[in-house]
């Protein structure tokens, strides 16, 4: 009878030593190797066995399939050429705090279950309210508290449900319905908006998206409007998203106004400012978060722009009552002595799953490695290189800006039209020395170009212009 092959202390260390040697490596190849995963569909199934094995295989063999099927088939979001969507931060730091959850194995669905897990999230999510100048009405020693989630969606769908909640007394989660509520976003606000509105039951025909203006930021003026025939049509408006820094442009809704709105109809406000919102560590790039202190909710995700691994969102609340009471079920076995004592905090209470990782810990090594200063310097440095760009593309008479450039994205297009810009894109992307995306504003084709990868300089970001302008000289060529 063969016998189960498991990996020791010993082998552990190899391995790990192996791996980690691996990683350090991909880091220094990664700006070598096509952005851009260079395989079709199917191609990395068709490499894998269709059966598990039955034994256990040597680790070197595991890595060597890494090598050979895994790594073609990577898109390379930590190359400093990845200028698509949005940052997706890694650093060593979040990778050895990554590394300690992992092997710690922690389950913190209670304070109980393991009270280091619970306690450092509290104190970094405090740390984080004063690194980024958020309202103290957001600190663990308030009514408040911050919590971590994996994503900017699973923080907008708890503050739905906690706002829902309060709307109806408690009365949708005992007894389901709609009871005529009404969200509000921006016609600019992310998709995970509407995705929330159909789970928490309220239902996407239930979310008005408010025209935004030239500048792609909402209009409070058009959302007072819609709010009132609501009102006036015997509907319930309940919610409002106010986004600082959209997806497609980065744009800001003007905070002030739209608390201004929801104080008067005692609407939940929750702000969305997943990527710009690590912009705040630094202390002139705060003068978005005014009104702030008005919302009930606000979240953003360090795992973008603030140099840790994904999935790490933070999420707050003004008030922790209204979102527990929203989420909280306490079955008899997860009844405890602390819990019942009613001071600890069961972080549970403030997530859609029961269970949790130990997310805190590599936002603590983050922060402590950096500190703030290094933080502030990574941030300083895209928002310059960005600038850069802007100023590039502005003095090419072939290019034109197609939005302010208030942070690290670049919104920019071809003076040719859509169908140039399209063939454009494809064509950069598809030579693998860059990497990005597109949006419409306007009703017109855009680039979008962001700067925000931890390893990414001047030169890469000369290099990528150069291959723009490149490429479009010789699109105008070929026609």
């Amino acid at each position: 009878m063969n016998r189960f092959k498991t990996m020791d202390s010993d082998a552990f260390r190899q391995h790990g030593y192996a791996l980690i040697d691996w990683l350090a490596d991909y880091y220094q190849r990664v700006e070598s190797l096509p952005v851009l995963a260079q395989t079709e569909p199917g191609a990395i199934r068709a490499q894998l066995p269709p059966q598990p094995p039955l034994q256990g295989e040597a680790f070197e063999q595991i890595m060597a399939d890494v090598e050979r099927i895994i790594l073609p088939g990577i898109t390379h979001w930590q190359s400093p050429n990845f200028f698509a969507f949005f940052p997706a931060n890694s650093s060593p730091p979040a990778v050895l705090g990554e590394l300690l959850s992992a092997g710690l194995g922690v389950q913190g669905m209670l304070w109980a279950t393991s009270p280091a897990c619970t306690e450092l999230e509290t104190q970094v999510l405090d740390w984080v309210v004063e690194l980024m100048g958020l309202p103290q009405r957001f600190r663990s020693d308030s009514d408040g508290g911050g919590v971590l989630q994996d994503s900017a969606s699973s923080a907008v769908l708890c503050a739905l449900l906690a706002a829902r909640e309060r709307a109806t007394a408690g009365v949708m989660n005992r007894q389901g319905g709609r009871h005529g509520l009404i969200a509000y976003a921006s016609d600019q606000a992310h998709s995970s908006i509407e995705k929330a509105v159909g789970i928490a039951g309220i239902g996407r025909d239930n979310v008005r998206l408010i025209a935004s203006d030239t500048q792609q930021a909402m209009n409070p003026e058009a959302l007072a409007q819609q709010i009132q025939a609501d009102r006036a049509a015997g509907l319930q408006p309940f919610w409002v998203n106010a986004t600082l820094g959209t997806t497609s442009s980065l744009a800001f809704d003007p905070l002030p106004a739209i608390a201004r709105i929801c104080q008067e109809h005692q609407l939940w406000l929750h702000v969305d400012a997943a990527m710009a919102g690590s912009a705040a560590v630094c202390p002139e790039f705060r003068h978005w978060q005014q009104g702030l202190e008005q919302a009930d909710s606000y979240c953003f995700n360090p795992h973008k722009w603030l140099l840790t691994n994904f999935d790490c969102s933070c999420f707050y609340v003004a008030d922790r009552q209204a979102l527990i009471n929203a989420l909280s079920i306490l079955p008899d076995y997860l009844r405890n002595r602390a819990t019942e004592s009613g001071e600890v905090i069961d972080y549970r209470d403030w997530q859609i799953p029961l269970g949790r990782r130990f997310r805190a810990l590599k936002l603590w090594f983050v922060i402590r490695h950096y500190g703030i200063s290094g933080l502030q310097q990574h941030i300083r440095r895209h928002v310059e290189l960005a600038h850069q760009l802007a100023r590039w593309i502005e003095a090419d008479p072939d290019f034109e800006l197609a939005a302010p450039v208030p942070l690290n994205l670049v919104c920019f297009r071809h003076r040719r039209g859509d169908v140039f810009n399209h063939t454009l894109l494809e064509r950069v992307n598809a030579s693998g020395a860059l990497y990005l995306t597109h949006t419409r504003l306007n009703e017109r084709y855009t680039l979008r170009l962001c700067i925000g990868q931890p390893h990414t300089t001047i030169c890469h970001v000369e290099a990528a212009w150069h291959t723009l302008q490149a490429t479009a000289e010789q699109l105008n060529d070929d026609r």
